[in-house]
């Protein structure tokens, strides 16, 4: 229970940013409620800041990260004060299981959108969650202090006491390692939520991870909302979320949403909330399941919930938190079946690193709902970037949330999968064509039929790999490479182009066309003149495309056999390759040179090669660079230290989550040009070696 008597939120404070903040912003316009934004130093033009009536500059304490400024409770609740907010929305992450916050918050007489600082505290911590649910009847997974595992506990996993999304876990086969890996989880999770306290439970290699959405008032009703299924992960972290759960029996369904119930009741829980459980798997079926934790907040999945429920999760969390009651009668029934992908700025050509940079285009054409419920079926756009935002380093990589409401689960996954496929983003690195390549993998849609085969191991090393390739194949980056190479040469003789983004439809040269203006009257009589262009794909940093060309008569004819140009313009190329037609748009932004191509191959990203590039400065071959901006959390080894292949020389923190740098070779440390605490850009030598042999 709030401290303060429960009284009609005009004014809301959202102590988050991005996605989250943009979400709560939009049920706050359609109740006629105020709303505030905070922002760290340097986000003064955020999504998030343009969109409140009001936004509060927090500082950063004592000049650190902007990550610190989300993790002050008292400059929070300044900030709610001064702008005049009634009310505080946490969201998700930083400190929105916080108990002191909470507790901060209702004692400066303001409405905390959540439960009780009680609940909060008693689930936040999650192991005396755990004891709590047992004594409820709810079956528990074992928790152990990291002091107290044994051999005979291996494997166990390392979970951070505050938060979630994947941060401060680790996974420990050896007592060994116990000890490093622990001390890295502490790390992060204190930079993630403010808290380092950790604790271990057992690792279950195959189980489904299913939680169940509650949402409970003050008169006593605690509904379950049906559950959710979120086992297709990677680094613990959740990658695609779906409900209902495929290929649940009715009898364990229903066993989870009463499990669910249970523990709500037992704390006497207010608002919204999620119970986390992981179904064994093995033989062929599904075990009984375990409770996990519980979180006392608004869970970043909670789209896929709205649209079967047709439900606004935030406007009863805002309802409730006045002290309204839920509707007699129960729950809503669900109706279809609900997808949800993480979009991330994340690069799987570079091991997974997230990705920093401008994001030039931001588009998903198929979406026709943002923060709510599609009119029927659809797809909705939940996102906490706009085009010309500038990704860092410091928060979180989730760019996008894409949800698809359909029928049934076929339905809905074949929804989504299309509509990823056809978003552009442009400017940084995303996992979306491992998203569309998983929701078209025939093991993910049986997963009704087999419900055994869904489970948290589902992206292991093999099938990450095969699934992380790009939906363009070689032949279709070759078809790329040539469209912006006919592009470019469109634009250079057209002074129709248009300036950035996609060029003007200037006709392609040949019999009959008009002759662009500045062209000299003959030039057609020049009978053939080759041409070739290089590329590497991937924005640089992947394989070499050659392309070669001859206008031969003011046509242009390809050296690719099987292939010809029906149409060229600076923004649009057209060819026919082994009979078939493909359009391929071509998108070119000022001040940037690589070139994105659209096309129903899927997106290619090339970097055209100079072909007298300047000479560059002498690298060390022993330098390691960061790669990407960050800060050093640790340095693990010292100068003169001999090193083996793969081992650990630091680690950096970037987009909340840690990233070791390891040496590529057996060798010795010559220098370590960087210290613990230490901000970094991109490209900034780490470490020196020497190494003993061969390396790459």
């Amino acid at each position: 229970m709030n401290h303060t008597p429960p009284r009609p939120v005009n004014r809301l404070l959202v102590a988050n940013r991005g996605e989250i903040a943009r979400r709560v912003f939009r049920t706050c316009r359609t109740m006629g409620i105020g709303t505030v934004a905070v922002h760290a130093p340097g986000e003064e033009g955020a999504a998030h800041v343009s969109e409140a009536d009001t936004a509060v500059r927090l500082p950063a304490p004592g000049g650190g990260s902007p990550v610190d400024a989300y993790l002050d409770p008292h400059a929070l609740v300044r900030a709610a004060r001064s702008a005049g907010a009634d009310a505080v929305h946490p969201g998700y992450g930083f400190l929105s299981e916080n108990p002191g916050f909470a507790r901060a918050v209702t004692g400066a007489g303001l409405t905390w959108v959540g439960p009780s600082a009680d609940a909060v505290e008693r689930m936040g911590a999650k192991t005396l969650a755990k004891r709590i649910a047992r004594e409820a009847g709810v079956p528990v997974a074992d928790a152990l202090d990291p002091g107290d595992v044994r051999p005979e506990h291996l494997p166990v996993l390392v979970k951070a006491v505050s938060g979630g999304g994947g941060r401060g876990m680790r996974v420990v086969h050896d007592l060994a390692d116990l000890p490093a890996e622990a001390a890295a989880a502490r790390a992060e999770a204190a930079s993630a939520f403010g808290d380092p306290a950790v604790f271990c439970e057992p690792y279950v290699r195959r189980g489904r991870h299913v939680e169940v959405q509650v949402l409970a008032d003050s008169h006593g009703a605690v509904w379950a909302l049906g559950e959710r299924d979120c086992s297709v992960q990677r680094r613990h972290q959740k990658v695609v979320e779906e409900t209902p759960a495929p290929g649940l029996p009715d009898g364990l369904r229903e066993r989870l949403h009463e499990a669910a119930r249970a523990l709500a009741r037992a704390i006497g829980y207010t608002g919204a909330g999620t119970a986390e459980f992981l179904v064994p798997v093995g033989g062929g079926a599904l075990g009984d399941p375990v409770f996990l934790e519980m979180n006392t907040r608004l869970q970043v999945e909670h789209p896929v919930t709205e649209c079967v429920t047709g439900l606004d999760l935030v406007e009863w969390q805002i309802r409730i938190a006045e002290g309204g009651a839920l509707p007699g009668g129960g729950p809503p029934a669900p109706r279809g079946h609900a997808v949800e992908a993480r979009l991330y700025a994340e690069d799987p050509r570079e091991g997974w690193r997230p990705r920093t940079g401008t994001l030039r285009a931001f588009d998903v054409p198929d979406a026709t709902a943002r923060f709510a419920n599609p009119d029927g079926h659809g797809v909705r756009l939940d996102s906490g970037v706009e085009p010309g935002d500038t990704v860092g380093a410091d928060f979180d990589p989730l760019l996008a949330k894409v949800v698809a409401h359909g029928h049934d689960r076929r339905d809905a996954v074949r929804r989504l999968a299309s509509a990823l496929a056809g978003a552009r983003v442009h400017g940084v690195g995303t996992n979306r064509d491992l998203l569309v390549r998983v929701l078209r993998h025939p093991a993910f849609g049986a997963a009704d039929e087999h419900p055994d085969g869904l489970h948290t191991g589902y992206l292991g090393a093999d099938r990450l790999t095969a699934l992380a390739q790009p939906l363009a194949d070689p032949a279709a980056e070759r078809l790329a490479a040539l469209a912006a190479s006919l592009a470019a040469a469109e634009a250079a003789r057209s002074p129709r182009a248009a300036p950035g983004g996609v060029g003007g439809a200037a006709p392609a040269p040949g019999p009959g066309s008009p002759l662009p203006a500045g062209i000299p009257a003959n030039w057609r009589n020049l009978l053939s003149r080759a041409h070739t262009r290089v590329h590497t794909a991937g924005g640089g940093g992947g394989r070499r495309i050659t392309t070669a060309y001859r206008t031969v008569r003011g046509a242009y004819e390809p050296e690719q056999p099987g292939v010809r140009v029906l149409s060229a313009a600076p923004g649009l190329v057209v060819l026919e390759a082994g009979g078939l037609r493909r359009a391929l748009t071509v998108h070119t932004y000022g001040g940037d040179p690589d070139v994105h191509v659209e096309s129903s191959l899927g997106s290619v990203t090339l970097t055209p090669v100079d072909p007298l590039p300047e000479p560059e400065a002498a690298v060390d071959p022993g330098a390691l660079p960061a790669p990407m901006p960050g800060t050093v959390v640790a340095v693990d080894v010292r100068e003169g230290d001999r090193v083996a292949e793969g081992q650990t020389l630091l680690r950096i923190e970037a987009m909340k989550m840690e990233h070791r740098i390891t040496a590529p070779a057996a060798g010795a440390v010559r220098e370590i040009p960087v210290a613990a605490g230490q901000r970094v850009p991109a490209g900034a030598p780490l470490a020196v070696l020497d190494y003993e042999g061969p390396h790459p």
